[in-house]
């Protein structure tokens, strides 16, 4: 089973540290864990930065679009 607690309070944190020593209970800490608040703008700031290593497989849309429709005449474009 596991257990997250969170809190600003390192005097409390250590107390529970303690006590879970005292039971044999493995304590296993991480002092960085962020915020929800965090953690949504780290995943926004990383889709927002996101290039891509190669090319699409889908090829230039707009060359598709062109070929599609090139044998169909539109009434705006006269």
């Amino acid at each position: 089973m596991e257990l997250i607690l969170k809190t600003d309070n390192l005097n409390k944190i250590a107390k529970v540290i303690a006590f879970a020593k005292e039971l044999n209970i493995a304590v296993e800490q991480r002092d960085s864990i962020k915020s929800e608040k965090e953690q949504r703008e780290n995943l926004k700031q990383r889709i927002l930065n996101f290039k891509a290593n190669s090319s699409s497989s889908f090829g230039d849309a707009a060359n598709w679009e062109k070929e599609q429709r090139n044998d169909r005449d539109l009434p705006f474009s006269q």
